[in-house]
C-alpha cells in the first residue's frame, strides 16, 4: 500500500522544526548556517595550528585559554604584515630620506631598506643624479611651429648703456642634498629660476649691449653660473648647478632691423681694417727690404771710395819719392801713362812714320764697323784694308788731328795735376 504523501506549508501547525526551512533541521539541509558555528570551526583551526586544539572544553567547544591563544595569534600575524611593510627599495643614483612622525630622521643610500612602517614613519624618494633644466626668457614646446615660446618678461632686460636686449639662457643643474633640497625651500625649483633671471639681470645691467652680442656671451654664462650657485648655496637649496648657456641675445623685434645695418656697417668697417693691414704687412716689408738694400749699397760704395782714396795717395807718395830722386824721368812716365789711359777710351790710332810729314790714323770703330758689315771674298780682305788705311783717306784728317790734339792736351794737363798735388 502506498503512502500518501501530504504536503504542507512551512508556516502551518506542526513540527516546525523539522519544516522550519531556515531552522537549520535535519531535513532542511539547504539552509543557512548557524553564524556562532562558524566562528567555533575559524577558532578550532587556528587553534589547531598553533597547538591548541588539544584543550577541548565539555561539549566539544575551546577553552578560554585556547581563544585567547589564537587571538595572539591573529595579532602576532597582523604585526609581521605591518612589519613588511616597511621594506622599500633606493634605486642607484637616488636616495631615500627617512621622515619620522613627518620630521626628518635619517638619509639612505640606494639598496634594499626597512623603516618603521607607516605611520610612525615614512621614506621619500630623490633623484639625485638627474639632470633638470629651467629655461629663462622661453619654454620650449613640443615640436613643429610651436617648438619655442618667447617669454618677453624674462627675456627683457636693459643694459649698462640704457639698450634694452632679449636674451635667453637654458640652466642645467641637480640635487646635490637631498634633505636641504626637501625642507630648507619650499619650491627649490621655482627658486633657482627667480634666481637665475636676478643673477642674469645683474650681469646684463652691469655689461654693455655690444659686449653681450659680441665676445661676451661666454664670459657673461660664466658669471652668471658662479653667482647663481653662490645665490643657491646661501638658501642651503641642496641644489648644484652643472652648465649655464646663453642660447641667444638680440636686440628687440622692432629695432632688429636697424640693428642689422649697424651690424653690416661694423662688418665693413672691420672689412677695411682687414684690408689695410694686409696691404701694410704687404708694402712694410718690403719697403724695409728696399731700405736696408740702400744702406748696404751706400757702405760699400763707401768703402769702395775710401779703399780707392786710399790706394790713390798711397801711389802718389810712392811716385812722389820716385820724382824727388828722377824728376825728368818720372815726368815722362807719367806723360806716357796719362797717354796710354786716354787712348784705352779712344777708337782711333794715330801712327807717326820716320821721315815723313803726313801722320796715318787708324780709325778703328769704323774699321771694325766696316769689317762687321761687310763680306770680303778670298784673296780680297787685305787689299780692302790696305785701301782703307791708305793716306788717301785725307777727308777726316782735319778732324782725326784735332782728337790728337785734344788728347795731348788732356795728357799734359793730368801731368801737372799730378805734379801739383
Amino acid at each position: 500500500m502506498e503512502k500518501e504523501v501530504v504536503k504542507m506549508a512551512w508556516n502551518e501547525p506542526g513540527d516546525s522544526k523539522d519544516n522550519d526551512p531556515w531552522g537549520g533541521g535535519k531535513n532542511n539541509p539547504q539552509g543557512p548556517p548557524d553564524l556562532d558555528e562558524v566562528v567555533r570551526k575559524i577558532q578550532q583551526k587556528i587553534a589547531g595550528i598553533f597547538g591548541g586544539a588539544r584543550r577541548k572544553g565539555p561539549g566539544g567547544g575551546l577553552t578560554k585559554g585556547a581563544g585567547k591563544l589564537g587571538i595572539s595569534a591573529i595579532v602576532v600575524i597582523v604585526l609581521f604584515l605591518w612589519a613588511i611593510t616597511g621594506f622599500y627599495i633606493v634605486d642607484e643614483g637616488q636616495r631615500g630620506v627617512v621622515l619620522q612622525f613627518g620630521r626628518f630622521k635619517d638619509t639612505t643610500q640606494a639598496g634594499l631598506r626597512w623603516r618603521i612602517p607607516f605611520p610612525v614613519e615614512t621614506v621619500k624618494i630623490v633623484n639625485v643624479s638627474q639632470i633638470r633644466n629651467v629655461e629663462i626668457g622661453y619654454r620650449s614646446g613640443s615640436g613643429g611651429e610651436q617648438a619655442s615660446k618667447s617669454m618677453p618678461r624674462e627675456a627683457l632686460m636693459l643694459t649698462q648703456d640704457e639698450n634694452i636686449i632679449d636674451i635667453k639662457f637654458a640652466i642645467q643643474y641637480r640635487v646635490k642634498d637631498a634633505k636641504d633640497y626637501l625642507f630648507n625651500v619650499r619650491d627649490p625649483d621655482e627658486t633657482l629660476r627667480q634666481a637665475t633671471e636676478s643673477a642674469v639681470r645683474e650681469i646684463i645691467g652691469k655689461s654693455t649691449m655690444d659686449f653681450v652680442l659680441t665676445e661676451g656671451r661666454s664670459e657673461i654664462a660664466q658669471r652668471a653660473e658662479k653667482l647663481i650657485q653662490d645665490v643657491l648655496d646661501l638658501y642651503n637649496s641642496g641644489l648644484l648647478i652643472t652648465s649655464v648657456n646663453m642660447q641667444d641675445a638680440q636686440p628687440p623685434e622692432q629695432v632688429q632691423a636697424a640693428f642689422s645695418d649697424a651690424v653690416k656697417a661694423r662688418e665693413d668697417e672691420q672689412r677695411s681694417i682687414n684690408e689695410a693691414q694686409a696691404y701694410a704687412n704687404d708694402v712694410i716689408p718690403r719697403a724695409r727690404g728696399a731700405r736696408a738694400r740702400m744702406i748696404e749699397e751706400a757702405k760699400a760704395y763707401k768703402g769702395q771710395v775710401i779703399a780707392k782714396a786710399e790706394g790713390e795717395a798711397s801711389r802718389f807718395v810712392k811716385v812722389l819719392a820716385e820724382y824727388n830722386k828722377a824728376p825728368e824721368v818720372t815726368r815722362e812716365r807719367l806723360y806716357i801713362d796719362a797717354i796710354e789711359e786716354v787712348m784705352n777710351n779712344s777708337s782711333k790710332v794715330m801712327l807717326d812714320v820716320d821721315g815723313g810729314g803726313n801722320i796715318m790714323f787708324l780709325p778703328l770703330d769704323r774699321l771694325l764697323q766696316g769689317t762687321t758689315s761687310m763680306s770680303f771674298p778670298a784673296g780680297a780682305s787685305q787689299a780692302a784694308t790696305q785701301s782703307a788705311i791708305s793716306p788717301s783717306s785725307t777727308q777726316q784728317q782735319g778732324s782725326d788731328l784735332t782728337d790728337v790734339q785734344e788728347v795731348d792736351q788732356r795728357a799734359r794737363m793730368s801731368i801737372r795735376t799730378r805734379e801739383a798735388r
